[in-house]
Order: structure tokens, then C-alpha cells, then sequence
């Protein structure tokens, strides 16, 4: 079987080519990419080269596929997984393995599995880990937007509480509690905003923080006040820029008790110092946002930490069992990951796109390997579509669901472009 994947051989070097696949084991299955979701830990991994905890050192002469979150069918199944999987099953994969205590993962330490490719095939290790997971949902982009939403659910899940008088920690946020969402106006913001309003699991209050007028208002047309009263959840905005004393405003909103669960999603000083400040008895302040400085650090006050149970927490993506939580919700319709979604391209602007990714403004970024095409803004269809009868179609459909990419969308640019 032919393949063609975006390929990495060191820093900043990476190469869409066409190559002969392997034919598979029977330990093995073979399978067609349909989209990936392009993640900042590829651009990391691009800049990094072998450096790169999970980029094996041979890349120079052994390539491996970027790209850890897609989505496809399964074409081949080798012998060995016949009772599990079968041919057409479309499926979503969690790249975090963990197998025999090893960091290797698809889209980083693989010669044949990575999310920009147009085929690929899948190593035992996955099945074994229970890591490729059946996915049932009208969309590939969401089945793709299952590991970073899984970061998400993760995040929600790893916030923990004390239960007074004992040394048992209740994990998850505060059911019915006060939440607070700093600087979460961007993609993976969003994807809490959504998770927290339509989970099982959700606050009473809940406040979101930017600094962007323009980003604060597109989200709150997505996630509305009355959408989130519907589900029992008072949602408040808050632009910080100018604001003489965030802190003492968004603590207004708690009548002074201060906030159950605090996430941080900028790895700016001042905003993590500030969600220590709103932290009320027992609150957990969770640092969600990555950063790339290894000496980054800001100020805690550990006088709270003694006398108020003030804490932190950190984590770093989701397990196989948040994917799945992420799987469900969508295929019920639950949560819309679409939110995320701010441009579309094809494989040939993977490579250049993933170079880029900190210049590039806006939200994820959502590759369909089979296809050829610029990476496009949805903000510029509606231009676009002056001259291109497809970008006209396409900016109907997303004007149909509030501007966001969505299923009919996707279905008519692979029919179109096939």
C-alpha cells in the first residue's frame, strides 16, 4: 500500500512524501486517515528534532509521521484483532501509550502511524494498550478533536478537594461550586467552557477571562448566558485588560467566598498569580497551559496553602478513559468541539502550517489528508467564495451553525474535492 505522510528527519526539517508501506503483520492493522488536528506539541516536536523526548535519534535516517490527533477507517485487520475490529470501522486513537513504561507515541516516534498521512498502519502496542478506540460519530474532525478535548476532561478530572476532617482527597471541580476559567477565550478555553456547561459534572457559577474583546464576544455567541442557565450554570464574561483590580471584580462574583476551581489557561505570570488570588477555602488552582520556559515560575501564597487548604495542580493530556468520556459526549451531541476549529487545509499544507503554528492566529487547525488545499481561515470563505463556488457552498454551511465548521461541511469539501 502507497502512502503519502508528512514526515520529520530533524529540526525543522519536515518533507510530505510518497512511500510504499509494509505489508501488515497479523499483530497489525491497516487504516485510512481522514483528518488530523494539528496540536502546538507537533510544532514542538518539529523545532526539537531528536531532542524531542519522544523523537527517536535515528530520524535523520529513519523518518517518522507527525501528527498524533486524527481520525479514519480501518481498512485491514491482521488476524490477531478480527474479534475486535473490522474493516470501514471508523475509530480516533489515544496517542499517550505508556507501553512498558516507554514515551513512544504516533505522530512522533513511528515510522508508519502519524496523523498527516493518508494511510498508516497501526502497531500491536495500541491494540494491546487499548488505545484505538471505535468512534461512531457523523464527523472525522471531531473523532481528531477527541485527544485535545480529552486534555480538557482530563484537567476537569485531576482538580481535587479535601474532605474535611480526614486525609481523602475528592477529586473532580466542586459539583454546583464556583468555577473560574482564566484567559480561555482560545481553543482549548473553549473546549472547558463547553465540557464544564454540559458535562454531568458542572458548577454553579462559572466566569471566563480574556483580554480580547473580540475573542470574549465570538465565544459568548457561542456559549450563551441563556444556554448555560438551561443547564443550571450562571456564565458571566470578563475582559480583564483594563480593569484597575481583576482580581477584587471577579471575586465580586462570588460575593467574596472565592472560587472552588481556578484554570489557568495562558502561561503568563500575572495570570497565574492572579488565579491564586481567587482561590477560596479548599480551592484548587489548575494550571492548565504549557509553557515553554522551563524556569517559568510565579508567586504563590503559602500562607493560604496552611490556613485555607489553598492548592495546585497541573496536568499534562488525558488517558485512554477521558478520550472515551470525550468520544461519548460527542457522539451524543453533548459537546461541540467545532468551537476549536478555526481553519481547514489539506495534507500539502500540513508541513508549512505546523511550522508556523505560533504565528498563526485563531484556533486549531484541521488537516484532511486526502486532499490538496491551502490552509483557510472559515473567516475568509465568505471572500473567498466571490470567486470559488466551493468556498461560497462552504460559508453557507458554516453560516447555517453560527459561523463554526460542522459534518455537513466536511462531507461536502471530501466529496467536492475528491
Amino acid at each position: 500500500m502507497q502512502t503519502k505522510a508528512l514526515r520529520i528527519y530533524g529540526k525543522n526539517d519536515l518533507r510530505l512524501e510518497t512511500f510504499e508501506l509494509p505489508v501488515i503483520k497479523d499483530d497489525e492493522i491497516l487504516a485510512k486517515i481522514v483528518s488530523d488536528s494539528l496540536c502546538m506539541s507537533s510544532y514542538k516536536a518539529a523545532a526539537q528534532g531528536a531532542d524531542h523526548k519522544r523523537v527517536p535519534n535515528d530520524i535523520a535516517e529513519n523518518p517518522t509521521i507527525l501528527g498524533h490527533e486524527f481520525c479514519g477507517e480501518l481498512v485491514e485487520v491482521g488476524s490477531k484483532w478480527q474479534d475486535r475490529y473490522a474493516p470501514g470501522q471508523r475509530f480516533a486513537i489515544q496517542p499517550a501509550l505508556n507501553y512498558k513504561g516507554s514515551l513512544d507515541a504516533p505522530g512522533y516516534s513511528y515510522r508508519y502511524i502519524g496523523g498527516d498521512a493518508t494511510y498508516v498502519i497501526i502497531p500491536s502496542e495500541v491494540m494491546e494498550r487499548d488505545c484505538l478506540l471505535p468512534y461512531s460519530g457523523e464527523a472525522f474532525f471531531s473523532g481528531s478533536l477527541a485527544e485535545p478535548v480529552s486534555c480538557v476532561v482530563g484537567a476537569f478530572h485531576a482538580s481535587y478537594h479535601t474532605v474535611q476532617g480526614s486525609y481523602v482527597h475528592s477529586m473532580g471541580i466542586v459539583e454546583g461550586g464556583r468555577t473560574a476559567i482564566l484567559a480561555g477565550c482560545g481553543p482549548m478555553g473553549m473546549g472547558a467552557i463547553d465540557y464544564a456547561l454540559h458535562s454531568d459534572r458542572r458548577p454553579s457559577l462559572l466566569v471566563v477571562t480574556d483580554i480580547d474583546g473580540e475573542r470574549l464576544a465570538r465565544v459568548e455567541s457561542i456559549f450563551t448566558r441563556e444556554d448555560a442557565a438551561a443547564n443550571g450554570v450562571k456564565l458571566e464574561y470578563v475582559n480583564t485588560k483594563d480593569l484597575p483590580d481583576a482580581a477584587g471584580t471577579l471575586m465580586a462574583f462570588t460575593d467574596g467566598l472565592g472560587f472552588d476551581d481556578v484554570f489557568c489557561f495562558a502561561p503568563v505570570r500575572a495570570v497565574v498569580e492572579m488565579g491564586g488570588e481567587l482561590l477560596g477555602k479548599d480551592g484548587c488552582l489548575n494550571f492548565f497551559a504549557g509553557p515553554t520556559d522551563k524556569a517559568f515560575s510565579a508567586m504563590f501564597n503559602f500562607y493560604n496553602v496552611h490556613y485555607a487548604s489553598a492548592h495546585l495542580v497541573g496536568t499534562s493530556g488525558g488517558n485512554t478513559d477521558d478520550m472515551r468520556e470525550a468520544l461519548s459526549l460527542m457522539e451524543q451531541g453533548r459537546i461541540n468541539p467545532a468551537t476549536m476549529v478555526t481553519h481547514i487545509g489539506g495534507l500539502d499544507a500540513a508541513g508549512g502550517t505546523t511550522l508556523s503554528l505560533p504565528k498563526i492566529p485563531g484556533g486549531k487547525k484541521l488537516i484532511y489528508t486526502h486532499i490538496s488545499l491551502p490552509l483557510t481561515a472559515i473567516a475568509d470563505f465568505a471572500e473567498k467564495g466571490k470567486t470559488d463556488p466551493m468556498f461560497a457552498e462552504l460559508d453557507r454551511l458554516c453560516r447555517a451553525h453560527n459561523g463554526l465548521w460542522n459534518a455537513e461541511a466536511e462531507k461536502y469539501l471530501l466529496e467536492v474535492m475528491a
